[in-house]
Protein backbone atom coordinates (compact mmCIF):
# COMPACT_ATOMS: atom_id res chain seq x y z
CA UNK A 1 0.00 0.00 0.00
CA UNK A 2 1.25 3.43 -1.35
CA UNK A 3 2.51 5.99 1.80
CA UNK A 4 0.11 8.40 3.10
CA UNK A 5 2.28 11.61 2.56
CA UNK A 6 -0.27 13.87 1.53
CA UNK A 7 -1.30 16.88 3.59
CA UNK A 8 -4.78 16.98 5.41
CA UNK A 9 -6.54 20.38 4.91
CA UNK A 10 -7.89 20.48 7.91
CA UNK A 11 -6.49 22.13 10.63
CA UNK A 12 -2.93 20.77 12.62
CA UNK A 13 -4.98 20.80 15.59
CA UNK A 14 -8.09 19.25 14.73
CA UNK A 15 -7.16 15.84 16.11
CA UNK A 16 -6.52 17.49 19.67
CA UNK A 17 -10.51 18.74 19.95
CA UNK A 18 -12.13 17.18 23.26
CA UNK A 19 -15.65 15.80 23.58
CA UNK A 20 -16.61 19.17 25.21
CA UNK A 21 -14.98 21.01 22.19
CA UNK A 22 -16.74 18.82 19.77
CA UNK A 23 -20.30 19.03 21.75
CA UNK A 24 -19.88 23.04 21.82
CA UNK A 25 -18.05 24.64 24.65
CA UNK A 26 -21.12 24.95 26.65
CA UNK A 27 -21.68 21.39 26.39
CA UNK A 28 -25.00 19.91 25.05
CA UNK A 29 -28.47 21.06 27.48
CA UNK A 30 -29.24 18.76 30.03
CA UNK A 31 -32.95 16.95 30.16
CA UNK A 32 -35.05 19.76 31.67
CA UNK A 33 -34.06 22.06 28.93
CA UNK A 34 -33.93 19.54 26.02
CA UNK A 35 -37.98 19.49 27.07
CA UNK A 36 -38.33 23.01 27.28
CA UNK A 37 -36.34 23.27 23.67
CA UNK A 38 -39.17 20.11 22.54
CA UNK A 39 -42.01 21.82 23.76
CA UNK A 40 -41.29 24.93 21.35
CA UNK A 41 -40.20 23.20 18.58
CA UNK A 42 -40.14 19.28 18.01
CA UNK A 43 -37.64 19.27 14.44
CA UNK A 44 -35.00 21.56 16.55
CA UNK A 45 -35.12 19.97 19.80
CA UNK A 46 -31.42 18.61 20.68
CA UNK A 47 -30.92 14.82 20.72
CA UNK A 48 -31.82 13.10 24.38
CA UNK A 49 -28.78 12.60 27.22
CA UNK A 50 -28.86 8.81 26.09
CA UNK A 51 -28.47 9.72 22.02
CA UNK A 52 -25.99 12.17 23.08
CA UNK A 53 -24.25 9.65 25.34
CA UNK A 54 -24.39 6.43 22.51
CA UNK A 55 -22.63 9.42 19.74
CA UNK A 56 -19.43 9.49 22.45
CA UNK A 57 -19.16 5.70 22.62
CA UNK A 58 -18.88 5.73 18.68
CA UNK A 59 -16.91 8.39 18.70
CA UNK A 60 -14.24 5.71 20.43
CA UNK A 61 -11.23 6.44 21.49
CA UNK A 62 -10.33 6.71 25.31
CA UNK A 63 -12.78 5.17 27.69
CA UNK A 64 -16.13 7.29 28.37
CA UNK A 65 -16.45 7.77 31.80
CA UNK A 66 -19.08 9.06 34.14
CA UNK A 67 -16.96 12.47 34.45
CA UNK A 68 -16.26 12.97 30.94
CA UNK A 69 -20.00 12.48 29.85
CA UNK A 70 -21.51 14.89 33.01
CA UNK A 71 -18.76 17.29 31.74
CA UNK A 72 -20.46 17.22 28.03
CA UNK A 73 -24.03 17.20 29.19
CA UNK A 74 -25.38 19.73 31.76
CA UNK A 75 -27.11 18.72 34.15
CA UNK A 76 -26.61 15.00 33.69
CA UNK A 77 -25.75 12.64 37.37
CA UNK A 78 -23.37 9.83 37.38
CA UNK A 79 -26.17 7.39 38.43
CA UNK A 80 -28.19 8.94 35.20
CA UNK A 81 -25.14 8.06 32.88
CA UNK A 82 -24.86 4.39 34.78
CA UNK A 83 -28.41 4.50 33.98
CA UNK A 84 -28.01 5.13 30.19
CA UNK A 85 -25.21 2.79 29.74
CA UNK A 86 -27.37 -0.10 31.26
CA UNK A 87 -30.18 0.56 28.93
CA UNK A 88 -28.12 0.90 25.93
CA UNK A 89 -27.02 -2.36 27.08
CA UNK A 90 -30.27 -4.10 27.25
CA UNK A 91 -31.28 -2.55 23.96
CA UNK A 92 -28.27 -4.11 21.87
CA UNK A 93 -28.83 -7.55 23.45
CA UNK A 94 -32.33 -7.23 22.70
CA UNK A 95 -31.76 -6.32 18.96
CA UNK A 96 -28.88 -8.60 18.40
CA UNK A 97 -26.58 -5.87 17.82
CA UNK A 98 -23.15 -6.53 16.96
CA UNK A 99 -21.68 -4.47 18.98
CA UNK A 100 -22.29 -4.34 23.01
CA UNK A 101 -21.21 -1.71 25.94
CA UNK A 102 -18.17 -2.96 27.52
CA UNK A 103 -16.43 -1.77 30.96
CA UNK A 104 -13.19 -0.67 30.60
CA UNK A 105 -10.39 1.53 32.34
CA UNK A 106 -12.93 2.90 34.88
CA UNK A 107 -15.20 3.71 31.56
CA UNK A 108 -16.93 1.83 28.68
CA UNK A 109 -16.19 1.27 25.37
CA UNK A 110 -18.33 0.08 22.04
CA UNK A 111 -16.52 -3.31 21.27
CA UNK A 112 -18.02 -6.10 18.53
CA UNK A 113 -19.18 -9.32 19.89
CA UNK A 114 -16.46 -12.15 19.69
CA UNK A 115 -18.69 -13.35 16.99
CA UNK A 116 -17.88 -10.77 14.38
CA UNK A 117 -14.47 -10.12 15.71
CA UNK A 118 -13.07 -12.08 12.31
CA UNK A 119 -15.11 -9.88 10.10
CA UNK A 120 -13.01 -7.00 11.80
CA UNK A 121 -10.05 -8.50 11.40
CA UNK A 122 -10.55 -8.97 7.84
CA UNK A 123 -11.33 -5.80 6.87
CA UNK A 124 -8.37 -4.08 9.01
CA UNK A 125 -5.46 -6.55 7.54
CA UNK A 126 -4.78 -4.19 5.13
CA UNK A 127 -3.67 -2.03 7.61
CA UNK A 128 -1.27 -4.49 9.16
CA UNK A 129 0.34 -4.78 5.08
CA UNK A 130 -0.26 -0.92 5.44
CA UNK A 131 3.57 1.21 4.95
CA UNK A 132 3.84 4.15 7.25
CA UNK A 133 6.18 7.07 5.63
CA UNK A 134 9.66 7.66 7.17
CA UNK A 135 8.28 11.21 8.86
CA UNK A 136 4.88 9.39 10.55
CA UNK A 137 7.04 6.11 11.75
CA UNK A 138 8.88 8.71 13.61
CA UNK A 139 6.22 10.95 14.92
CA UNK A 140 4.93 7.22 16.00
CA UNK A 141 7.91 6.40 17.65
CA UNK A 142 7.79 10.15 19.83
CA UNK A 143 4.37 9.37 20.67
CA UNK A 144 5.11 5.67 21.74
CA UNK A 145 8.26 6.42 24.15
CA UNK A 146 7.41 9.87 25.71
CA UNK A 147 3.36 9.11 25.89
CA UNK A 148 1.55 11.29 27.01
CA UNK A 149 2.95 13.60 24.79
CA UNK A 150 1.35 17.09 23.26
CA UNK A 151 1.11 18.06 19.64
CA UNK A 152 2.96 21.23 20.51
CA UNK A 153 6.03 18.82 22.20
CA UNK A 154 6.04 16.39 19.03
CA UNK A 155 6.42 19.48 16.72
CA UNK A 156 9.30 20.98 19.13
CA UNK A 157 11.08 17.19 19.12
CA UNK A 158 10.95 17.03 15.27
CA UNK A 159 11.04 20.88 14.27
CA UNK A 160 8.72 20.42 12.07
CA UNK A 161 4.69 20.78 12.00
CA UNK A 162 3.11 17.26 13.03
CA UNK A 163 -0.68 17.86 13.14
CA UNK A 164 -1.61 15.89 9.79
CA UNK A 165 1.03 12.81 10.52
CA UNK A 166 -0.63 12.98 14.40
CA UNK A 167 -4.40 12.36 12.48
CA UNK A 168 -3.32 9.85 10.00
CA UNK A 169 -2.11 7.61 12.87
CA UNK A 170 -5.05 8.45 15.18
CA UNK A 171 -6.93 7.49 12.14
CA UNK A 172 -5.06 4.14 11.16
CA UNK A 173 -5.94 3.56 15.15
CA UNK A 174 -2.54 3.58 16.09
CA UNK A 175 -2.34 6.38 18.21
CA UNK A 176 -5.17 8.26 20.71
CA UNK A 177 -6.13 11.34 21.41
CA UNK A 178 -6.18 11.64 26.11
CA UNK A 179 -6.96 14.16 27.98
CA UNK A 180 -4.06 14.84 30.89
CA UNK A 181 -3.90 17.33 33.98
CA UNK A 182 -7.20 19.74 34.80
CA UNK A 183 -7.23 21.56 32.13
CA UNK A 184 -10.09 20.31 29.44
CA UNK A 185 -7.77 21.79 26.49
CA UNK A 186 -5.15 20.29 27.49
CA UNK A 187 -4.89 17.74 25.24
CA UNK A 188 -1.55 14.95 24.64
CA UNK A 189 -1.11 11.49 22.56
CA UNK A 190 -1.07 8.35 23.01
CA UNK A 191 -0.40 4.63 21.74
CA UNK A 192 -3.20 2.07 21.33
CA UNK A 193 -4.08 -1.54 22.49
CA UNK A 194 -3.54 -2.05 18.86
CA UNK A 195 -0.43 -0.42 18.38
CA UNK A 196 0.65 -3.63 20.81
CA UNK A 197 -1.18 -5.46 18.69
CA UNK A 198 0.34 -4.65 15.54
CA UNK A 199 4.02 -4.72 16.83
CA UNK A 200 3.23 -7.80 18.37
CA UNK A 201 4.03 -5.94 22.22
CA UNK A 202 2.73 -7.15 25.26
CA UNK A 203 2.90 -3.82 26.85
CA UNK A 204 4.79 -0.84 26.33
CA UNK A 205 7.68 -1.88 28.51
CA UNK A 206 8.24 -4.43 25.95
CA UNK A 207 9.27 -1.56 23.57
CA UNK A 208 13.00 -1.83 22.60
CA UNK A 209 15.24 0.60 24.96
CA UNK A 210 18.31 2.24 23.48
CA UNK A 211 20.57 5.21 25.42
CA UNK A 212 19.02 7.43 23.34
CA UNK A 213 15.53 6.74 24.29
CA UNK A 214 15.84 6.53 27.60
Amino acid sequence: MADENHADTGSPDDSGRTYAELLGDGGWPGPLAASQSAQGDADIAPPSPLRIIEAMLFIGGTALTATRACEAIRGLSAEQFEQAIAELTRTYRRQNRPYVVVPHDHGYLLALRPRYEPLADKLQGGMREARLSVAAVDVLALVAYRQPITKREVDSLRGLESGSLLRQLVRRGLVQIIQMGNSKREIAYGTTPRFLELFGLRSLDDLPRTRDLQ
